[in-house]
């Protein structure tokens, strides 16, 4: 009889996946720096953004700036006789009719066309400037300001209308506001 000699037990060969860990971290660092790129880009847009508001909000109140101060240029005149078509010194009379309104007028907000405000801005890019137009006289039986005052008369019984155009601009040339206001007064 022959001895049958005891075979050895071979363990069985592991399969290794090679390389599925850097795989898998490869596709999760591409998947952070999308992320990541992708709240830099959406940083940089608000900041953008945030600086064009305030740029509009700078040219805004500049604006209303001019239009104190323009008001308060109307509160001083004595007669109408500097008003005319040529907008000397950014007092202009109406437009006519058909034709563009005078802050449509070429180079009216960079020259002696339209008056740059008294009151300093900080911030802005260039001072507010504002024009001045007559733009009509109203009477007594057609004002409810006057013709609920029984004792309006005489110069009294007409108010003079005027249209303000004021333009700001904000930190930047590119940030520009315009904004126009109606002002009654009476002028003996």
């Amino acid at each position: 009889m022959s001895r049958l000699m005891p075979s050895r037990l071979q363990p069985l060969p592991v399969h290794r996946p090679a390389g599925v860990a850097l795989f898998i971290s490869l596709v999760l660092l591409l998947v952070l720096t999308i992320i990541g790129i992708s709240a830099v880009q959406t940083t940089s847009l608000e900041v953008r953004m945030a600086r064009n508001d305030y740029d509009t909000l700078l040219a805004f109140q500049a604006a209303e700036s001019a239009l104190r101060d323009a008001e308060a240029q109307v509160e001083n005149f004595l007669n109408l006789d500097n008003f005319d078509d040529a907008g000397t010194l950014g007092l202009w009379t109406i437009a006519d009719l058909g034709d563009p309104p005078r802050w449509e007028t070429p180079n009216l907000w960079t020259g002696a066309l339209s008056v740059s405000a008294p009151t300093a801005v900080d911030g802005v890019a260039s001072a507010p400037r504002f024009i001045i137009e007559e733009a009509a006289e109203v009477q007594r039986s057609e004002s409810i300001m006057i013709a609920n005052n029984d004792d309006a008369g005489g110069v009294a019984d007409r108010i003079n209308i005027f249209r303000i155009t004021a333009r700001g601009v904000g930190g930047t040339a590119q940030a520009t506001v315009t904004l126009q206001s109606t002002y009654g007064r009476i002028i003996d």
